[in-house]
């Protein structure tokens, strides 16, 4: 009789899959101290995920990030959870997952994958690692191949290339976002992944309504505003990462842009300063400055497929300090930094590129001796009038003395002139390159 029984429940249970057949690891909430939440009986490994049972039978998302003896230490993803002594905590093998898919063009998400345009469910054709696939650095390609921007000044000063990573470096209402908004409406990609992390609510709409609206036919967008979670803004930028690895797998060209970089930074100072790490450069700890590289490395181009990510990174100069850590090793790990300065923003000269203080590694590689050397003349140009603006201002310096810096001053307005683009204008890199050789060229 119990044979029988037992053969009819393995036949109603026939049609499960049970991916492993091991125990689980079920916990234990024991403690909740500033956001930081302790769990006995959960042997997790750090970044894996947790569903908690809150007191109102809803679960509640977490993320191990720590351990603390033989207790685990989770974040909660979810704020203002009603969590109770002794919640049950179970592991969630899908919160490492992003969906992936073609139906995710032309959507919004949130940073665990969630819509929130109103369109209804995201179909999703696949999944793909939050943190990424680690590969061969050998596959990883040369940037041999000029990207249009659409911004003269950067075509032609600081000319970018397939799969090269920017940062774009600038104090607060200097115009990063501006500039990155013009640079996604002359780009040629056929993929825009656009993270919007830690900035103000309204500018996600303004952001889609101004900056999108002619490319949201290509792009996808993973947007976090500033008052949520430290541990959600982390995942909002690993999930536009990952989702931009997936098209680069695809041997798509990829727009990735992440606005901004700093605030992922400060995300993950909360949580180290939160699990007891010491504040190291100006308050950061050494694991908010780990985790810019491990980011900005995953951008670039893949040899095997031919796809690549050509990265745009927004980085905060908090106090307009561009010896800021953040600042600072981000302009060490990317190929590429466009400063903006707000002297000039200050004059009315848009965008506000500090061409001096400005640099694209890839450069050199992708231009030919004669684009070369105009932009050669005009950073001569523009070194000489910037290193001798007092004396010039003051009435210090006789002209005469140096040809260099005559001409500096004579076509100060020219070369300022070449900066200036609207807002709305696109310039595309040929028209830049023949301006700039035509002007300074020798």
């Amino acid at each position: 009789m119990r044979a029988a029984q037992l053969a009819q429940a393995a036949k109603l249970l026939d049609h499960l899959q049970v991916p492993n057949q091991a125990p689980r690891h079920v916990g234990r909430l024991v403690g909740h101290d500033a956001g930081m939440l302790e769990v006995t009986g959960f042997s997790r490994p750090i970044g894996a995920g947790a569903r908690i049972r809150a007191a109102d039978g809803h679960p509640v998302r977490a993320e191990v990030v720590g351990f603390r003896g033989s207790r685990a230490i989770l974040v909660p993803l979810d704020q203002d959870a009603p969590l109770e002594n002794g919640a049950r905590v179970e592991p969630d093998s899908a919160a490492n997952m992003v969906q992936v898919g073609d139906g995710l063009i032309g959507r919004v998400v949130d940073a665990m994958g969630q819509p929130l345009d109103r369109k209804g469910p995201v179909i999703a054709s696949g999944q793909w690692p939050l943190n990424g696939i680690k590969g061969n650095v050998l596959d990883r390609g040369r940037v041999l191949e000029r990207f249009d921007v659409g911004v003269r000044a950067i075509n032609a000063l600081l000319t970018a290339g397939r799969g090269q990573r920017i940062a774009i470096m600038a104090g607060s209402g200097v115009g990063k976002s501006v500039l990155m908004g013009q640079m996604i409406a002359g780009a040629e990609a056929d993929v825009i992944v656009v993270g919007l992390i830690g900035e103000r609510g309204r500018e996600v709409s303004d952001f889609l309504e101004t900056k999108l609206k002619h490319q949201m036919h290509k792009s996808v967008v993973v947007a976090v505003p500033a008052d949520h979670p430290p541990v959600l803004r982390l995942r909002a930028a690993a999930r536009a990462t990952a989702i931009a690895e997936y098209f680069r797998a695809r041997g798509k060209q990829v727009l990735l842009l992440i606005d901004s970089l700093t605030r992922c930074a400060h995300a993950q100072r909360e949580i180290g300063l939160s699990l007891g790490e010491p504040p190291a450069m100006k308050g950061y700890p050494p694991s908010a400055l780990a985790f810019i590289p491990k980011l900005c490395e995953r951008a670039g181009v893949d040899s095997r497929t031919g796809g690549s990510i050509t990265a745009i990174y927004t980085v905060l100069a908090d106090g307009d300090d561009n010896d800021d850590p953040i600042v600072d090793t981000a302009r060490a790990i990317v190929d590429g930094h466009i400063v903006l300065s707000r002297q000039l923003s200050e004059q009315g000269i848009f965008p506000a590129i500090d061409i001096g203080k400005s640099l694209s590694r890839v450069m050199a590689d992708i231009v030919d001796e004669a684009h070369l050397n105009a932009a050669s003349a005009y950073r001569r140009l523009w070194a000489a009038y910037e290193e001798n603006r007092d004396l010039i201002l003051m009435g210090a310096y006789r002209p005469g003395n140096d040809a260099v810096i005559d001409e500096a001053v004579q076509r100060r307005q020219q070369v300022l002139g070449f900066l200036k683009q609207s807002t709305k204008a696109i310039v595309p890199a040929d028209e830049a390159i023949s301006t700039l050789i035509g002007e300074f060229g020798r």
